[in-house]
């Protein structure tokens, strides 16, 4: 592990801002899917009767108290300690807008948009970046001791690293926000090593997405969790009335008991075809595939040779996966493959095998 100085607006080298819809949209549209780490054939029946219902009530200005107060039930706590927000990109913003800090330090590979959102906000970002030959796992001593904003992403987007409760946590120091992005926490069997409903480590900011598990990346609504007066100071920084009624409605649905035991037998379904797809993977080893791990998350981080090449012949094929230059700490030759069916695995691994060199 390394700490490197990205400047405070200079060229990162990286483009933070392109995400996995950039590959299928326009000519990507008609392209198998497994760029975007949403899960398939969501949202369900019943959660999309839900949100139609609260189209009646647009004409009001949108009213969150209901929908907060559940999100606090769900993780047993009290309402000062949640704030919803238009998906949880949103969340990074507002810490970056919000929070005087001095050493912000982004723990990459991850998701770019909180060290896109800091920057754009005129802060100097130091990146912690974790290590291949480490298995992309945290050594909490890599993070300097002066970091007063830390962020990291567990399970991890792009690497799948599910990385312990108890090692995060320490990471917490008096001075210091500890920002861990639990967006695709939910796809965990058991949300094991969560720290969501965590009110004993200091400076802990929880973020969580509903859109990954429910299919809601178009109508954006995610929460954060944290102590009462880091939530106050992000609710200072929120335009006015930040969430729609129509993805009220779903956050209020999306954290009742049903769609909890509905998520949890999805997340034993995302596990199991997760194994499938690493085990079509490993019969490409001698091609020079291999796949980061142990993955845990509804996606998977591949090495491949050529991968830019590959990436292009799988789109003639038909299928779109994410490429990977575009996260600190990788380089071209990986790629980022979005969980699926196993029916829709076997045609990609099968496009795949065709498409290596």
């Amino acid at each position: 592990m390394r700490t490197e100085d990205t400047g405070e607006t200079g060229d990162t080298g990286h483009d933070l801002r392109h995400h996995g819809d950039a590959e299928v949209r326009d000519d990507g549209s008609e392209l198998v899917d497994l760029a975007v780490n949403v899960r398939a054939d969501t949202p369900p029946a019943w959660l999309r009767e839900r949100i139609a219902a609260s189209l009646g009530s647009l004409a009001a200005y949108p009213d969150g108290r209901a929908a907060r107060a559940a999100v606090a039930a769900r993780h047993g706590l009290p309402v000062e300690r949640v704030l919803l927000t238009a998906g949880a990109a949103e969340a990074f913003v507002l810490l970056a807008r919000a929070l005087k800090l001095n050493r912000p330090v982004v723990v990459h590979p991850q998701f770019t948009e909180p060290e896109a959102a800091l920057r754009d906000a005129g802060h100097t970002v130091d990146r912690v970046l974790l290590r291949e030959a480490d298995g992309f796992r945290l050594d909490p001593a890599a993070v300097p001791e002066d970091a007063d904003l830390v962020v990291i992403g567990n399970p991890t987007n792009p690497t799948s690293v599910l990385h312990p409760a108890d090692g995060i946590a320490r990471l917490a120091r008096p001075g210091r926000t500890l920002v861990v992005d639990e967006a695709f926490m939910d796809a965990v069997p058991g949300e094991r090593e969560a720290l969501a409903g965590r009110t004993d480590v200091p400076g802990l900011v929880v973020l969580r997405s509903l859109t990954k598990t429910w299919g809601l990346a178009g109508l954006r609504i995610g929460y954060v969790l944290a102590a009462p007066e880091i939530i106050a100071s992000l609710e200072q920084a929120q335009p006015l009335w930040p969430v729609s009624t129509p993805a009220l409605a779903a956050a209020e649905a999306c954290v009742a008991p049903r769609a909890l035991a509905e998520a949890g037998h999805a997340a034993h379904r995302i596990a199991a075809d997760r194994a499938h797809l690493v085990a079509g993977l490993t019969t490409l080893a001698d091609r020079g595939v291999s796949v980061a791990g142990p993955a845990e998350g509804s996606f998977v981080l591949v090495r491949m040779a050529g991968a830019a090449e590959v990436r292009r012949r799988l789109r003639e094929a038909g299928y779109a996966v994410r490429r990977g230059d575009t996260f600190p700490g990788l380089g071209d030759q990986w790629v980022r493959v979005a969980v699926r069916d196993r029916a829709t695995v076997n045609g990609f691994l099968s496009a795949l095998s065709a498409a290596l060199p």
